[in-house]
């Protein structure tokens, strides 16, 4: 695969810092916590190496299937003659809408898409890589309705939206912006794109996500990353991103093929996500799943290569289980959570890279069950290999809820998982010699001068846990773990500041939206 890396200046600490402004013990753990992000890097460059738990036989197997799939079967590109005609020109066979694809004609489309890229942000110390050892992650996506401990569950806003690109800016372990972070369904579906890429780009000076719902909208979106970039910068490099959903099994519409037609034509990048309830659009076996999944977004990402050679491009994954009882989606259960690892090496394989997993779950409140099967499901995340991770804090309520405090909650863990990813260090410091020498047998460490030099960022000092002994827990009101994250999250947004951002850029901006909003009647479908 060809390799694209147009690395952006990094001078300077970690935008992250800028989190850390409250004084007192909460202020000196927060720096301690915000220490640890690797200085001058808005992004993890991952020491714990991919799992892999399929064997070479086992992996052949799944291509050949996948392989089978696109040749026997075929995938149907409903509702857009224009994907249809790409696939004509480049050897596939055409059955009215039905594409089927000679063996071997994808991986050879597929040897220009690029192996790794940067998405630059406005601000070129938030750029972020993709690719490779990277990992780089991005609030959940595409919520219809917000939940907080206050006001329960409700439908989103705008102002929920620009509320969640404020807590995702504020935080040190979040590296992107994210999209949709929730609908906010106070704006007329045909103009909320404009709402909803406005605040990314006023409100965050990270990489962020553009609309998907519409060929028009994608180019809105587009238009408005061209006036803060530059028409010329953008030309060559990727500044923003769509996130497409295959219709599975075996469909891509005509919806989703013209907006990965309009940012693959404007060299912008695309992540390209079956998404699979096993049972419904999929087997109910994982491996017939995996290859399912493997043959749609291969076939996805040939296509962007069709509309522009070299056009940035995302392996994508989103496999879910469900209750076979009821027929009700489960999310960050056990074998999906397996998949992933397997889904990870398809993609290495095919020398893409991955968006995979994420923080998972069923749970309608920011509770146990919540934790135990978003855990499960980020970690295999880190585990696969996948280096954006969409749906890293906020998802609840099978990805029906934005959550307030689940996303303080999980970003938190977003930060345990640098130091995770970080592995063991080992040098002379770490194996710690001297601290021997100085304490002996038999006393202890605690004020030795090897822990006073290391003591600030030896461990992750979470900052949505209490570590206090019980007496005084009790003490200070016996305060949950949710409580805790919805005081968090008002106090974040009570301190966020908004980065600069030049006022006849923005003057401009608001103009193009008030425009293009004008040249249309409001839709509310």
């Amino acid at each position: 695969m060809a390799v694209v890396s147009e690395t952006a200046d990094r001078r300077g600490a970690n935008e992250a810092v800028r989190g850390g402004r409250s004084g007192g013990r909460a202020g000196r753990r927060a720096k301690r916590s915000v220490s640890v992000a690797p200085v001058g890097r808005p992004y993890i460059v991952r020491q714990l190496p991919p799992h892999d738990i399929l064997s070479e036989e086992s992996l052949q197997r799944i291509e050949a299937v996948a392989e089978t799939l696109l040749a026997e079967i075929g995938i149907e590109f409903r509702d857009d003659p224009e994907s249809l005609a790409l696939w004509k020109s480049a050897g596939a066979e055409l059955d009215g809408v039905r594409v089927r694809f000679p063996k071997g004609l994808i991986p050879e489309l597929l040897k220009t898409a690029p192996s790794r890229f940067t998405q630059h942000a406005r601000n070129p110390v938030n750029s972020v890589e993709i690719g490779g050892d990277n990992v780089v992650f991005a609030p959940a996506y595409g919520s219809p309705f917000v939940m907080d401990l206050d006001e329960g569950r409700r439908y989103g806003t705008i102002e929920d939206f620009r509320n969640f690109i404020k807590l995702a800016q504020s935080s040190p372990w979040l590296h992107h912006s994210g999209g949709t972070i929730c609908e906010p369904v106070d704006v007329p579906v045909n103009k909320r794109h404009l709402d909803m890429v406005m605040a990314h780009i006023t409100l965050s000076d990270r990489p962020f996500l553009g609309s998907v719902t519409a060929q028009e909208r994608a180019e809105d979106s587009v238009e408005m990353a061209r006036m803060v970039f530059g028409a010329e910068f953008l030309e060559s490099n990727c500044v923003i991103m769509g996130n497409l959903n295959v219709n599975s099994p075996l469909v891509w519409d005509g919806t989703m093929t013209s907006v990965l037609r309009a940012y693959a034509a404007a060299n912008q990048g695309t992540v390209l996500v079956p998404f699979i309830l096993g049972g419904a659009m999929g087997p109910v076996t994982t491996a017939g799943a995996i290859a399912q999944a493997h043959a749609e977004t291969l076939a996805g990402c040939a296509l962007t290569q069709l509309v522009r050679p070299g056009a940035p491009v995302i392996y994508g994954n989103f496999l879910s289980s469900m209750s076979l009882r009821s027929g009700s989606p489960t999310f960050g259960t056990p074998e999906p959570a397996a998949g992933s690892l397997v889904v990870g090496q398809l993609a290495r394989r095919a020398g893409l890279p991955l968006r995979c997993a994420g923080n998972f779950t069923t749970s309608k409140l920011p509770d146990a069950q919540a934790m135990n099967e978003g855990t499960m499901s980020m970690l295999s995340a880190i585990h696969c290999g996948a280096n954006f991770i969409l749906h890293s804090a906020g998802f609840l309520d099978g990805l029906l809820s934005m959550s307030y405090e689940k996303f303080m909650m999980d970003a938190d863990f977003c930060g345990a998982l640098h130091t995770y990813l970080g592995s063991v260090v080992i040098d002379d410091n770490t194996l710690a010699l001297d601290a021997f020498r100085e304490v002996g047998p038999g006393n202890h460490f605690f004020g030795c001068e090897h822990t006073m030099r290391n003591y600030e960022t030896a461990f992750f000092d979470a900052a949505s846990a209490d570590n206090t002994p019980f007496e005084t827990w009790e003490e200070n009101g016996s305060v949950d773990a949710a409580t805790r994250a919805n005081r968090a999250w008002k106090e974040t947004l009570a301190a966020y500041e908004a980065p600069p951002l030049d006022a006849g850029l923005k003057e401009q901006l608001a103009d193009f939206v008030e425009r293009r909003k004008a040249s249309m009647e409001d839709r509310w479908y």
